[in-house]
């Protein structure tokens, strides 16, 4: 079953940076490189790729930092979260890394 999203919201874990995001992303992403391991602190992270405009910070922007000549990750400085990714030769698009809350309910399994 395709479900439409059109509004998703989402914070750090602190909940100090608080976002919502207009309409669904337009590619997804896994990685598992060594750079996305250092940030996200495991051994492979999800990404979601937004154009800018479709992303709205309700509180406060993360704090960004550039983590290599071209990539600058945004991160709660409150919390540490990590929580955007950001490549200079694409301005236009913003990659999340926060688990945004969709409204669809998905069953949860703990390991």
């Amino acid at each position: 079953m395709k479900h439409h999203i059109r509004r998703l919201s989402g914070s750090c874990h602190c909940g100090k940076i608080q976002y919502t995001v207009d309409n669904q992303p337009f590619d997804g992403d896994y990685c598992h490189c060594r750079d996305c391991q250092k940030i996200t602190g495991s051994p492979v992270s999800a990404w979601m790729d937004f154009k800018d405009g479709q992303v709205t910070w309700d509180n406060e922007k993360p704090k960004e930092y550039h983590s290599s000549a071209t990539i600058r990750c945004g991160f709660c400085e409150h919390c540490g979260s990590t929580l955007s990714y950001r490549h200079k030769k694409h301005p236009e698009y913003i990659t999340l890394g926060a688990c945004p809350r969709i409204g669809i309910v998905v069953k949860e399994s703990w390991i």
